[in-house]
């Protein structure tokens, strides 16, 4: 697998270049935004880890760009912000992961292993109200417009339709969607959940995915 790395510390750099090298990665890392991207849409990655704040061009816009031209390859932002709103922004921009400074290099592993599992080959169509989820073309629609999802908002919005009418605990959905059975903030579900509801734009009318306050969610009509 081949990985690289946005980030302008270079302590931090080699400290993720030797853990993931020693796991059989093949890693690049780019000091600046501007070459962060040039080497992005010039090589073929597995997986992009991004500095929120690098000189240059911003993990933000880093992301924006790449996903014009590629929007398959998973990308995870390194930051120190851990405000909502600043995490929704980054999900919106198209990355599939965040994870907040300080963190375990064994959670970064974990979570771009998460991000590298294949997808399952089913063809099924899911639906509610006027939304349409089909896991054969990896497709959302709400009426006939395509709403584009990044692959985590995509898996959790399955997750959730496939148990339609049931209560689904944040544990659940934090062992199946990410498929992480250790210590996780359950506070990454909450983040997800909103920008699921921004991008599919639910309101009073067709408020699908409602909250169960101490549990979880439930995606109901």
């Amino acid at each position: 697998m081949k990985l690289l790395i946005v980030e302008d510390e270079p302590g931090i750099v080699n400290f993720l270049k030797q853990g993931f090298e020693e796991e059989g990665y093949q890693v690049n890392s780019a000091h600046d935004g501007e070459k962060g991207l040039d080497m992005a849409v010039s090589n073929n990655y597995d997986v992009l880890l991004l500095d929120w704040m690098v000189p240059g061009l911003s993990g933000i816009e880093i992301c924006r760009a790449f996903r014009k031209v590629n929007k398959n390859v998973p990308v995870i932002f390194l930051t120190a912000k851990d405000e909502v709103a600043d995490v929704v922004f980054g999900l919106q921009a198209g990355a599939n992961d965040y994870i907040k400074k300080p963190f375990h290099f064994e959670e970064l592993l974990e979570r771009v292993k998460v991000q590298l599992r294949p997808v399952s080959g089913e063809h099924e169509v899911f639906c509610i109200g006027s939304i349409r989820l089909d896991t054969g073309t990896h497709q959302v629609f709400k009426q006939n417009e395509e709403i584009h999802l990044t692959q985590k908002e995509f898996s959790l919005l399955e997750y959730l339709l496939r148990h339609k009418g049931k209560a689904c605990r944040r544990t659940q959905i934090i062992e199946h969607v990410w498929d992480i059975n250790f210590d996780y903030s359950s506070g990454v579900i909450d983040v997800y959940i909103n920008a699921l509801r921004k991008k599919l734009r639910l309101d009073e009318t067709d408020n699908y995915i409602q909250t169960i306050r101490g549990v979880g969610y439930i995606v109901k009509e």
